[in-house]
């Protein structure tokens, strides 16, 4: 068991015998490691704002207050994003501090393979300039599996001018710029990196088909965009 897991089933052992407390020997048979490990383990997670007490004497232990903690929360790669990027965006308000350790709760609950993929989208979310609080836009679990597993999608697309258009894209990340949500994509109609706004976006379709490394384009559009987003 990993460190990650074992924090995680720390917390649900202590939450199931709550009141009650659980020695730190007791603990470290249970999870096979040292008493010395296990104390380090409670010390962190008392420091990430777990309410667990700890008292001395024969009956003595750690404990955790289940009344002040939440049951653990089954949240899928797309719901897990959703929580972790609305946390980032109180990220230059009084609350930063606050987002960031409730996020860290957020991800430490999550079976590994969802908090990995999440982790993996999280790296493909980028914030573009200036932009209300309320942009918005339909976001398709079809366009997140496309962004996570780097499947090519075949779409329609409305473009500013009204006319209609079809595609063959390879998703590079996602983008929330001044007029809400963009998938950007290598468009293979258009041999370019290109900003599809998803309110624009009238079918989509995903395909089996891995697409092709573009890391070098993506990275150089994303220092050369500031507040327009890209043209399509």
């Amino acid at each position: 068991m990993n460190r990650t897991d074992r924090l995680y089933a720390l917390v649900e052992e202590l939450r199931a015998v709550s009141p009650r407390p659980r020695s730190a020997p007791w603990l470290a048979r249970r999870f096979e490691v040292s008493v010395r490990t296990i104390e380090r383990d409670l010390e962190a997670l008392r420091q990430s704002g777990l309410p667990i007490h700890s008292d001395t004497g024969r009956a003595g232990g750690y404990s955790l207050d289940r009344d002040r903690t939440l049951p653990p929360v089954t949240l899928s790669a797309a719901e897990a994003l959703a929580v972790s990027v609305a946390l980032r965006t109180a990220a230059s308000t009084p609350f930063a501090a606050a987002a960031h350790r409730a996020g860290q709760k957020v991800l430490a609950v999550l079976p590994a393979d969802v908090r990995q993929r999440e982790e993996a989208l999280a790296r493909l979310v980028h914030r573009v300039g200036d932009h209300p609080p309320d942009a918005s836009g339909k976001m398709s679990e079809i366009i997140v599996d496309a962004v996570v597993c780097g499947h090519v999608l075949h779409l329609t697309y409305t473009d500013r001018a009204g006319t209609e258009t079809t595609r063959d894209v390879e998703p590079l990340g996602l983008l929330w710029g001044p007029n809400g949500w963009y998938l950007a994509a290598w468009c293979r109609l258009r041999s370019a990196v290109r900003g599809f706004q998803l309110d624009r976006i009238t079918s989509l379709e995903p395909s089996d088909e891995h697409a092709a490394t573009r890391e070098p384009h993506w990275r150089a559009e994303l220092k050369r965009l500031d507040a327009e987003p890209f043209a399509s």
